[in-house]
């Protein structure tokens, strides 16, 4: 009988991804059937995929959609909020109604503590920080578990790259982040989240982590790979703090600053290594930037 797989964010990048990567798969789909979840049944998706509504403000709320999996993927939305108290308490709830129903593998989208890595330098990038609490207490539940921490998305370059008031292209980074230094971990969530997971189902080990991207990038390599595809030169524009959060909604903005600080000093994953987490995809090999570029080339237009 195949063991039920919930997952949550089922209409999103991330969840969506997951689905269409297990039904492709010959063995998975076999295995597991799916259970998709999202916060909002009145999306098309969800219409498609005939998702279940998910209440994860509490364990008893959360249960249902948990009850009889043997596996979940969970993944919290920051943003949704612009809460950290909010996602971790919505990580918990969810943790605790896996572990009541008996729930024998947690996959669970997580991301690194800044505010650790940095020592407290960078100390309110609270959508890391906030999954990095959220991973702590999946570790301490009991449950065995694996977390996949996405790279940066690569959909982030439609906003980052800007048409400029003359027509040209330009990428205004803070002031301290260095077109040849900074190494960023480029990811396609909503292509490439599933082969990740898929890995994270196939593997055993307890507690792994999987850091989710491509390759590591210079904004430099970004840039002219970017050209070579499209033809279209883009400056990089170093500008100072204050103007780099006066592009930014306010709430958003020092959150958004010290990201991108991060890229630079300590790193994405705090300088680790992509390689034993891509030797786990096998067969399958993530997107790369030059053909996410080729896909997407008119956004650029």
């Amino acid at each position: 009988m195949s063991k039920i797989l919930t997952v949550f964010g089922a209409t999103g990048n991330q969840g969506g991804s997951v689905i269409r990567a297990v039904l492709a798969d010959p063995v998975l789909s076999k295995e597991y059937k799916l259970r998709g979840v999202t916060r909002d049944v009145n999306k098309a998706a969800a219409q498609t995929l005939s998702a279940k509504g998910a209440d994860m403000s509490s364990s008893e709320a959360a249960a249902p959609a948990v009850q009889g999996a043997h596996s979940v993927f969970l993944v919290t939305n920051f943003w949704e909020t612009m809460s950290d108290k909010i996602e971790i308490a919505q990580g918990k709830a969810v943790t605790d109604a896996s572990k009541a129903a008996g729930v024998k593998h947690l996959i669970f989208s997580s991301l690194i503590n800044v505010t650790d890595a940095t020592s407290g330098r960078l100390s309110h990038v609270t959508h890391f920080d906030g999954k990095a609490k959220i991973e702590q207490y999946i570790r301490n539940s009991g449950i065995r578990c694996t977390f996949v921490q996405p790279g940066l998305f690569m959909s982030g370059f439609f906003g980052f790259i800007r048409k400029q008031d003359d027509g040209s292209l330009a990428w205004p980074m803070p002031e301290g982040v260095q077109a040849d230094e900074a190494k960023i971990p480029l990811f396609d969530a909503a292509a490439d989240t599933g082969i990740f997971v898929k890995a994270a189902l196939r593997n055993s080990s307890d507690g792994n982590i999987i850091r989710a991207a491509t390759d590591y990038y210079t904004p430099s390599r970004i840039l002219s790979e970017f050209e070579q595809v499209t033809g279209k030169k883009v400056a990089f524009q170093q500008v100072p703090p204050e103007t780099f959060k006066s592009f930014l909604p306010p709430p958003a903005a020092q959150e958004l600053l010290e990201n991108m600080l991060l890229l630079q000093e300590p790193g994405y994953y705090a300088g680790a290594d992509l390689k034993d987490s891509l030797d786990l995809l096998g067969h399958d090999k993530p997107s790369t930037w030059k053909a996410f570029v080729e896909e997407n080339k008119a956004r650029w237009n």
